[in-house]
């Protein structure tokens, strides 16, 4: 599998079209999907973090247009996200983002079937702008309301975006600031956690480490896009530092006592014991705590991973339709890399065929509209009957996967 070139920057509003993806399911995938069904145009609204995104998705796997106002300039100056800048910025951004999607797509409000918006899990104020924008228009314009996961949406973007998609089930990787988890997806709608994270998030924490290593801030950049550059940059002439040591890698023994759990509290600590007190770093010192920090935490994160695979089943791994990385850390290249040595091993030493690995576009692995828009297409396409979220359901900033939709069915308009 060919690993993409990440591009030096990345543009913090997305107005190119997206191509559209023409590709059916293959026979393995479990979607409801079918030529003879007329075909959803769905726009997205997904405002959970500090990504403004709407998106104009249809049924038949296209992708009519994407727009995503990121907040990376408005972060650089707090230091992450600040929840008060995050929510008055998406108040401004979130008309922009569908005036401009529209525009985009050649299609009018009029055209759209249902309005799909982030109704968790997420930041609470930040959350409500996109609901209150999607009621808004649903009631005003008659159309249906869907409210989605967002997990759930990271997780079935390769059925959008996959020529051969996944068969169910298979194993998804949920990797970005908020969630770290191993997810056994058993249908589009059923879901089991099988590994969570003991304290810190992946995502989070590279962006802690970020600012630790003293990292240029970029208002077209996340923090952990910077780290990635810099851990992958060979050093300046001169080159003054001697390579470092390795940091430690926590609960990375095949004891099985060991926790069957990811931990990424301690390796940003060791980091931090390592960086001299009130030291100024040059360019080869950042390059090389990028190094060692991001080495440490992938590689703690494949050894679980891997560990927790082996373990899945006493008669192989063939019954799995595959690896799915997703979230904002899935576009990390290094992080690829090293899943796809980590599939390849499996294979040696169990001598059976292994699982594929399915990640995203990398524009489509941080937050975006595009992945709410075709989550709700596969919800209304799934559930019989369906009309329309009722208005009355609120946000969820804390929701687990494994409890999808748990109060719509009571709810629900019949």
């Amino acid at each position: 599998m060919k690993i993409p070139v990440r591009p030096s920057l990345f543009p913090s509003l997305v107005l190119s079209p997206i191509r559209p993806i023409f590709n059916r399911f293959s026979s393995s995938s479990s979607s409801s999907y079918s030529t003879s069904t007329k075909s959803l145009l769905v726009l997205g609204i997904e405002s959970s973090a500090d990504d403004s995104s709407a998106s104009i998705v249809s049924s038949n796997r296209q992708i009519l247009s994407l727009v995503t106002i990121s907040q990376h300039s408005e972060n650089s100056l707090y230091g992450g996200i600040h929840p008060l800048v995050a929510q008055s910025s998406h108040n401004k951004n979130i008309p922009l983002a569908i005036e401009r999607c529209l525009r985009q797509s050649g299609k009018n409000i009029g055209d759209i079937d249902a309005i799909a918006y982030t109704r968790g899990p997420g930041m609470r104020g930040c959350l409500t702008i996109g609901e209150m924008a999607a009621k808004g228009l649903a009631a005003g314009l008659g159309k249906m309301l869907v409210g989605v996961h967002h997990m759930q949406a990271h997780a079935l973007t390769p059925l959008l975006t996959e020529p051969n998609p996944p068969g169910f089930p298979f194993l998804i990787l949920l990797v970005s600031g908020g969630h770290t988890q191993l997810v056994l997806a058993e249908s589009q709608d059923k879901f089991k956690i099988l590994l969570d994270t003991l304290d810190s998030k992946i995502g989070d924490v590279f962006e802690k480490a970020a600012r630790l290593i003293q990292l240029p801030t970029s208002p077209t950049e996340s923090p952990g896009a910077i780290l990635e550059s810099y851990a992958s940059s060979p050093p300046l002439p001169p080159y003054d530092l001697s390579p470092l040591a390795l940091l430690p890698i926590p609960l990375s023994t095949n004891d099985t006592r060991d926790k069957a759990a990811f931990s990424f509290a301690g390796i940003l600590s060791s980091l931090q014991r390592r960086i001299p007190p009130d030291a100024v770093l040059n360019e080869n010192d950042r390059k090389e705590y990028s190094r060692l920090f991001q080495v440490a935490a992938v590689g703690h994160l494949v050894f679980k991973l891997k560990q927790t695979i082996v373990g899945l089943s006493h008669g192989g791994i063939g019954g799995l339709g595959g690896l799915v990385i997703s979230g904002g850390v899935a576009s990390n290249l290094y992080l690829r890399q090293k899943l796809q040595e980590m599939l390849s091993e499996i294979q040696r030493e169990r001598e059976e065929n292994t699982m594929e690995l399915y990640y995203p576009p990398i524009s489509l692995c941080t937050d975006n509209a595009a992945m709410i828009a075709w989550t709700a297409i596969l919800r209304i396409q799934n559930e019989k009957g369906f009309v329309s979220d009722p208005y009355d359901l609120p946000i969820k900033p804390k929701w687990s996967l494994e409890d999808l939709y748990d109060d719509v069915e009571s709810k629900s308009l019949m």
